[in-house]
């Protein structure tokens, strides 16, 4: 068995079947280089294919949770540069995900906690994520015209989380007004604010809490969700039932009756 890769940019430990990934290039204030979306892209395909790992939880050091991808790295030309021939793989027809985890095929949980400064493609973990908190310190806004660049998936995305005008707003502001931790929790866009040096800790209380449910459904319900999201109503019903039913075989389904009739915690065993 190959030993697990060893990061640069970024923090990797796993505790209590939670994988916390944490971006670490402060002095860049969290920004994406090409190696540090690698290392991202790697860390979270560990993580979902451990199966120690029940949920991940992302977040930043100093000041910035993620400023967006490093300008300081990209070419005069503005073309993207990629680790293998152009259009050679799947990644480079899609959408740009940059640091997003790939919240369309994984099944695991994603908790984003934001511990300072989010913007540009940070705003991807904010509009991805399953669970989202933030920090006292937080802040948020998207910088891409101020810049001369197109808002493109980052606000298509934050459209569907705001409402219309507030995501336009952000928008068309660029870099000039930033929305507080406060408002962002009002519109919905995060789910928490927590003081700023208990924001991990919190995160980690929070994870505990899932992770004391039964993970495999856990995982059905994140997937009916994120798949139906764009179906009609009656079509997403009839997914989410057949994720039901996929579960309701495994052993965890029938631990879970068996445990409240005695009245004891549960043993889960993912399977």
């Amino acid at each position: 068995m190959s030993a697990p890769p060893a990061y640069d940019t970024i923090g990797y430990d796993v505790t209590d079947h939670t994988a916390t990934i944490t971006l670490n290039r402060p002095q860049a204030l969290n920004a994406l280089s090409p190696h540090m979306i690698e290392e991202l892209r790697a860390a979270y395909e560990q993580a979902e294919g451990d199966d120690n790992v029940w949920l991940i939880i992302v977040t930043g050091t100093g000041r910035a949770f993620c400023t967006g991808a490093d300008v300081t790295e990209i070419p005069d030309d503005g073309k993207v540069v990629y680790s293998r021939p152009y259009l050679s793989s799947y990644d480079q027809w899609e959408a740009p995900q940059e640091g997003t985890p790939p919240f369309r095929r994984m099944a695991k949980p994603v908790l984003a906690a934001i511990n300072g400064i989010c913007c540009g493609a940070g705003l991807d973990w904010v509009t991805t994520g399953d669970i989202v908190i933030a920090s006292d310190r937080a802040s948020f806004f998207d910088p891409h015209v101020s810049i001369g660049l197109v808002a493109a998936r980052e606000m298509v995305r934050l459209a569907r989380v705001l409402p219309r005008t507030v995501a336009l707003r952000m928008a068309l502001m660029g870099k000039h007004e930033r929305m507080t931790p406060q408002r962002a929790y009002e519109l919905g866009m995060i789910t928490e604010i927590v003081e700023h040096d208990r924001l991990l800790e919190r995160a980690h209380e929070i994870a505990a809490v899932v992770n004391s449910n039964a993970p495999l459904a856990v995982r059905g319900t994140r997937l009916a969700i994120h798949k139906t999201l764009d179906l009609p109503l009656h079509e997403g019903e009839m997914l989410a039932e057949a994720f039901r039913e996929r579960v309701v075989r495994t052993e965890d389904a029938a631990e879970g009756p068996r445990a409240f009739v005695a009245k004891r915690a549960p043993v889960w065993k993912c399977r």
